[in-house]
């Protein structure tokens, strides 16, 4: 019985289920929402909460404890400097998990949506009208005439050389036999 044992193993050994809860938080700090399975998902939202608490202490200790967690510079800076600030109103739910309607295919696995409460709406991308996807559409045209431009002046390189044949190679057999034959 496993009274006691929080957490979930994975099917996998402790470094392997460390790195994928790592690369998990990692990609959910980077991208604000990542889809995985529910599985995965309460694990690494776990670790997420932990470290964007981290981040709101703001300390050199904090720092290096996020460092050794998430092994990359840029982004431990980015967590203390552009995402914890946003959450220093908030006392904990610092992720949510929405479930999707139907389960991956294959093993039909439940699929979930992890993602940070408070985004940055500046990496979201707005919702073009019809009349801009029109003018995109027009000017993509364009944009493959200048392509073909391009391929048409790389076709004027010059061919490489073509190789030596190979009957000299056979002469010099041929030749070394009859050295042979004479000796």
């Amino acid at each position: 019985m496993r009274h006691g044992f929080s957490g979930n193993r994975f099917g996998r050994n402790q470094t392997l289920r460390k790195a994928t809860v790592r690369d998990l938080c990692k990609a959910v700090l980077y991208h604000q929402q990542i889809s995985t399975t529910r599985a995965k998902a309460t694990e690494a939202r776990k670790l997420v909460d932990k470290l964007i608490t981290m981040g709101k202490e703001n300390t050199l200790a904090a720092k290096r404890r996020a460092f050794a967690i998430l092994c990359d510079h840029g982004l431990v800076s980015s967590l203390f400097n552009v995402i914890a600030p946003r959450f220093k109103n908030r006392q904990g739910g610092y992720t949510r998990i929405i479930k999707f309607a139907l389960n991956r295919r294959g093993d039909n696995a439940e699929m979930v949506i992890l993602e940070l409460t408070e985004k940055d709406l500046s990496a979201v991308k707005p919702v073009e009208s019809s009349a801009e996807a029109v003018q995109d559409a027009k000017g993509g045209v364009e944009d493959a005439e200048v392509v073909e431009e391009k391929s048409a002046e790389k076709k004027t390189k010059p061919a490489k050389k073509a190789a030596p044949k190979a009957a000299p190679k056979a002469a010099k057999k041929v030749a070394k036999g009859k050295d042979k034959k004479a000796a």
